[in-house]
């Protein structure tokens, strides 16, 4: 039979550990400190958020084979972001969290043959097939894509632009969400649009 001081050390135990679970999955929200990340790219070195704090970051949710991946690529949309914004002293950092064995997962090889056919001008490719990166993001879509500052702070989460179809042409004229992002922030002014529905391929986690 349970004491009741005994019973009390359980339920403040159990309280607990609701509390530190609800708090390790919180979603991430913009104008609040990003969650914390730690990977290992397609070279082999590691990445993690500490390591840029003083920098602005670009996290981009990453899958060749998606059809609205493909169309920012396709268009050379997603490369010439890349290098307009890392230029400018921007981490660009390529998230792929496809699990093993599902489509899209990719070795470091594949990530790195992949990114020279494709021209990716990306900070380096961060291979997260334990999920690990994805889920603390909550990232939903490929791609699907976050702004962080250089005080570690989230200020943009969704989609990169304002026309979800799969359609080359439609990067022409479309509102890209990210620069939009980048160039308020960087000139320390408010993001006007903070929080979009991302639009892509499921995350194959």
């Amino acid at each position: 039979m349970l004491t009741t001081s005994k019973f009390k050390s359980l339920f403040f135990i159990a309280a607990f550990a609701l509390l530190a679970t609800a708090t390790a999955q919180a979603a991430p929200k913009v104008g609040k400190p990003a969650p914390e990340f730690k990977g290992t790219d397609s070279l082999g070195k590691t990445h993690d958020l500490a390591q840029y704090r003083g920098k602005y970051i670009v996290l981009e949710w990453l899958n060749h084979g998606c059809p609205y991946v493909q169309k920012h690529y396709d268009s050379q949309n997603m490369q010439k972001l890349q290098t307009e914004w890392t230029k400018k002293g921007v981490v660009w950092l390529s998230v792929v969290s496809s699990a093993k064995g599902k489509q899209g997962n990719e070795e470091g090889v594949d990530a790195n043959a992949a990114a020279k056919e494709k021209g990716s001008h990306a900070t380096a490719i961060l291979l997260d097939s334990g999920g690990a990166i994805g889920k603390a993001y909550e990232a939903q879509t490929t791609p699907h894509m976050f702004v962080i500052d250089s005080k570690g702070t989230l200020v943009y989460s969704g989609a990169i632009d304002d026309r979800p179809s799969t359609e080359t042409d439609d990067v022409n004229g479309a509102k890209n969400y990210v620069s939009a992002a980048l160039t308020a922030s960087m000139a320390g002014k408010p993001v006007e649009v903070k929080t979009t529905k991302s639009y892509g391929c499921g995350v194959h986690y």
